[in-house]
This record gives C-alpha cells, sequence and structure tokens, in this order.
C-alpha cells in the first residue's frame, strides 16, 4: 500500500467515525482498521 493509499484508508475511516451525515458500516470500519494495523505490524517489523 503507498502513502497516497494509506492516508485515503485514514481519510476514510475518520469520515466513517466523525462525520454525522455519513452512515455507519460496521464492516467498512473494520475492513479499514484491520489494512491500516497490517501496514503498521509490517513497517515495524521492517525496522
Amino acid at each position: 500500500m503507498t502513502e497516497r493509499e494509506f492516508q485515503a484508508k485514514l481519510a476514510e475511516l475518520d469520515r466513517l467515525l466523525n462525520d454525522p451525515e455519513v452512515r455507519m458500516d460496521p464492516d467498512r470500519v473494520w475492513t479499514l482498521l484491520a489494512e491500516i494495523s497490517a501496514r503498521q505490524v509490517q513497517g515495524a517489523a521492517r525496522a
């Protein structure tokens, strides 16, 4: 995942959690969290 894709996923997650006009989609929230955390774990393993 590129840095741009990562930032887009963070922005989407922020909208899902904080924008009252966006319908909450728990499955999408968990999917985004899994993708974001997998990237962070991979980055920590490389360091």
